[in-house]
Parts: C-alpha cells; sequence; structure tokens
C-alpha cells in the first residue's frame, strides 16, 4: 500500500478540515490561492488542516482596485465581481505556477490555481452578496489545464457567516475537481458538503478546457436545479448560460410559462401578443425589458416530472432559435415565479396565460400548504407591479372566448371582479383565430408517428431543427 493510499484510509470523512488536510499531504497536488473581497477563507481552511505547504505556493488577497488592477489588469465596466474577472485571476496565477515551479517539482505533479472575487455583505450598506469563483486544474500531469468556474449567491445575513460558507465552498471546489473530475454531477452534488443548503445558492456552473469538451454546460446547468442547489437557470437566446441577476436586474419581465414540446405558432403568437400590451405599461420599452419562455420541471402539485435533460434541452434550443431566452425551474405556483423576479427588479412584471391557466389560479386545490390559502396566494402575486395577460381559447362552440368570460367559482366571483376593473388581468388578442386550434400534444403525436400537418403549426426554424436533430420522436 503507498503512501496515498494511506493518506486516503486516515482521511477517509469528508469534513472540511478533512478534505484540506487530504490535499495537503498529496504533494502531487500543488498550487495557489487567491481571494478578492472577503479575506482569505480558503487559504485559512487549509492552514487549519495543518501540512499546508505541501499543498500551498502562495496564498493572495487584493482589496484595493488599484492593486487588483495592477495585478489582473483594469476591469471594464468597472465589474469587480464578474466571470471576466475571475478568469483573468486564473489567468495570471495558473500562469505563475507553472512558471515558477512547474519544472523544479516532481513530474507526477498536477498544479492547480483557485481564484475567487466576492462582494459579502458591507457595514451599513444592504449590498448584494454573491462570489465568482474557480479553479484551474491540470488533470493528470503535464495535461492542458481545465477549469470550473461559479457564480454563488450568499444568502446568510452577516459577513462573518459569509466569510466562513466561502471558505467551506471553496475547499469543496477544489477537492472536488481533484477526487471527482470523472463525475461533473458528482462534483456538483458535492460543492453544499458541510452548508446549510440555505447559505448559498449556486445559479451558474461552467466546465471549460479540453477534459471537459464533449460536457454539455447546459445540462450541468440543469443539474443544479435537480441537485438543490438553484431554482432556476437562464439561457441566452444563443444558449449560452447566463446569471438570473445579470439577465433581470432593472428590467421589466415578461413570462410565459409552458411546455413548449414543441414550441408551436400558437405560443409564438402569446408571446407577441403579450409583450404588444405589456409595451403599454409604463416604463416598458423594448431597450429595457426581457421576454422569457419559462419551463417548469413539476406538474401542479410540485411533483417533478422526471423529464430527461435531453428533452428539456431540445426544448430549450427551439426556442433560442426563435430568438428567445429561456429559463428552466422548479416552480410551481406562479406567485413564487413573481417573487423570484422581484429578487432582480423592481419594475413592471407581466405573465402571459391562457384561460385554462386562470381557471387554476382561482382553484382553492391548488393552494394545498399554503397557510392562507388563496388570499395569501393572490396577496404575493399582485402585491406591486405585476400584472396578468390571458389569451383567449376556443369555447364548446368554437367560437372565440376571452378573459371576460372565465367562470370561477361563486365565493370567488367579486375577487375575479375586483382584479379586472383594477387592470391586475388583462386580455390580449389573437392574430388570427386559427391558431386557437394548435395544441402542443396533438403536434407532438403527429410529427411522432409520423402523420403529415404538423408542420403548419410549427414555426419554420423549429421545424427544421425537429428533421435535422429528430427531436421529440420524429419520424419522417
Amino acid at each position: 500500500m503507498n503512501r496515498t493510499d494511506d493518506i486516503s484510509k486516515a482521511v477517509s470523512s469528508r469534513t472540511t478540515i478533512n478534505k484540506a488536510l487530504r490535499l495537503n499531504l498529496d504533494e502531487k497536488k500543488y498550487g495557489t490561492i487567491a481571494e478578492i473581497g472577503a479575506g482569505q477563507e480558503v487559504a485559512r481552511q487549509f492552514f487549519l488542516a495543518g501540512a499546508a505547504a505541501g499543498t500551498i505556493a502562495k496564498t493572495m488577497s487584493a482589496y484595493d482596485m488599484q492593486f487588483s488592477d495592477a495585478i489582473y489588469g483594469t476591469q471594464e465596466g468597472g465589474r469587480y465581481v464578474s466571470k471576466a474577472r475571475v478568469k483573468a485571476m486564473l489567468d495570471k496565477e495558473f500562469s505563475l505556477v507553472l512558471e515558477r515551479v512547474g519544472t523544479s517539482r516532481s513530474r507526477s505533479s498536477r498544479f492547480f490555481s483557485y481564484a475567487a472575487t466576492v462582494s459579502a455583505k458591507s457595514f451599513n450598506r444592504d449590498n448584494e452578496c454573491h462570489s465568482w469563483c474557480g479553479i484551474r486544474i491540470q488533470m493528470y500531469p503535464g495535461a492542458e489545464p481545465s477549469d470550473i468556474l461559479v457564480h454563488v449567491r450568499m444568502r446568510e445575513k452577516t459577513a462573518e457567516l459569509q466569510q466562513d460558507t466561502l471558505g467551506i465552498l471553496g475547499v469543496n471546489l477544489i477537492y472536488a475537481a481533484f477526487y471527482y473530475f470523472e463525475d461533473a454531477r458528482k462534483i456538483i452534488d458535492s460543492l453544499s458538503d458541510n452548508l446549510n443548503p440555505e447559505a448559498i445558492e449556486i445559479d451558474s456552473i461552467e466546465f471549460r478546457g479540453p477534459y471537459f469538451e464533449d460536457l454539455d454546460n447546459r445540462a450541468m446547468n440543469l443539474h443544479l436545479i435537480r441537485s438543490w442547489k438553484t431554482r432556476a437557470v437562464m439561457f441566452e437566446p444563443d444558449g449560452s448560460i447566463v446569471v438570473p441577476a445579470e439577465m433581470l436586474y432593472k428590467k421589466n419581465v415578461l413570462t410565459i410559462r409552458g411546455s413548449f414540446r414543441p414550441v408551436t405558432r400558437l405560443n409564438v403568437d402569446m408571446i407577441e401578443q403579450g409583450f404588444a400590451s405589456f409595451s403599454q405599461q409604463d416604463g416598458v420599452e423594448a431597450n429595457n425589458s426581457i421576454v422569457l419562455a419559462e419551463i417548469s420541471l413539476n406538474d401542479h402539485f410540485g411533483k417533478d416530472l422526471m423529464v430527461p435533460e435531453e428533452d428539456l434541452l431540445a426544448r430549450v434550443s427551439l426556442l433560442n432559435a426563435l430568438g428567445y431566452s429561456v429559463m428552466v425551474s422548479d416552480y410551481t405556483r406562479y406567485f413564487s415565479l413573481r417573487a423570484y423576479f422581484r429578487q432582480f427588479t423592481a419594475l413592471q412584471i407581466g405573465i402571459v396565460l391562457g384561460m385554462a391557466n386562470v381557471k387554476e389560479i382561482f382553484d382553492e386545490d391548488k393552494y394545498v400548504g399554503v397557510e392562507g390559502g388563496m388570499l395569501e396566494g393572490f396577496g404575493k402575486l399582485f402585491p406591486d407591479n405585476t400584472r396578468l395577460f390571458i389569451y383567449p381559447e376556443l369555447d364548446s362552440r368554437k367560437e372565440v372566448a376571452d378573459y371576460t368570460s372565465v367562470e370561477v367559482d361563486s365565493h370567488v366571483r367579486f375577487l375575479y371582479r375586483h382584479l379586472l376593473e383594477n387592470r391586475f388581468i388583462t386580455g390580449i388578442d389573437c392574430s388570427d383565430p386559427e391558431l386557437l386550434n394548435i395544441y402542443s400534444r396533438e403536434v407532438l403525436t403527429m410529427l411522432s408517428n409520423g402523420r403529415e400537418g404538423w408542420e403548419q403549426c410549427v414555426p419554420e426554424q423549429a421545424v427544421a431543427l425537429i428533421k435535422s436533430n429528430r427531436l421529440f420522436g420524429f419520424r419522417g
């Protein structure tokens, strides 16, 4: 049995200190730790564990912006807690590791650099508390390095608690990069080891470099939701992952929930007509607003539908191809969705719904588990600058029925009337009544059974992608 095996057995438990100690006692793992903004909390964990000289070549911090710029370059736009900044830190620090010790240490060494740029709780300020952190690492001796970049929102109320949490998270990331690199999902799962689940939210992760070149970062970000690291992830129209705060900050937000399996011409009309009405609200313009197609992982009762990642990504790809930003979440109720948006913006929020969705909102059975029932739900949905935009449907006589014809139980009829008269709920038009005959489930059945005619129900760009990639069981 070699020394490494002895070490592994001696520190087999996965406490933070034991993780740090296992790394410290492995002479083949060597690198630097650079932390800006919240103390040297990750480095401190390695020093507390003992034998840190075996792993750490250098630790550093730079809190003054001029010092930071002198080391890592001037930050464009003045944003120091950003992905660009942490990448600049990794570029600098890893190159120094190779330059200074790359040839003097054992050829079996695997070098790394860890970097974090942080905005922790400030004294007497209600600032956003978040961090970009990452590791650049050789997956085997002499390899070209690969990166793991993580965005973290910190939930704890004091700087001291946040600093402790960041120290544990950093150790988890370094440890996972060395010992779990063959399983990206295990890396994600382990990031919250020894942490209060409420302490942090990890809402973006990116794997970069030659070792991860076959990894789909979109799928890894979906795993953040299912591993309870975040409630939602967002995709730009080009398919890239974006931090929700960056997409939504000081924006008017219009969202439409759907299965989009596949996205249809009806869905597109709902979005376009919804935004036409949304644009009539105070302060809403194209350049300060975001339209989000939202897909929930859950059914109406909050249970995960267990939709495969490949299926979800197919829907995201179709929506992106049409130029839409996409949000995938595990939110069930609309008032929870609205509360999520309100974390990032105080401007207008609009939700586009079909008539069936409105009926569900007024169904008391959908509020099981909500202490105040339906009234609490409505109080959370409509406290400020939030409106529902209702798309029409065909009634049993195949005639167009709009939002004024929604039938709700008699005891909530006056509540519905109140919301209508105060324009918390308003109707939107359908550009072509023929679109109301399109149903996603029927389209899905047609394309998977090889039946003709489904192409007329789906936008051209989506048709091309479905056929070329044989999505949703397409047969043709």
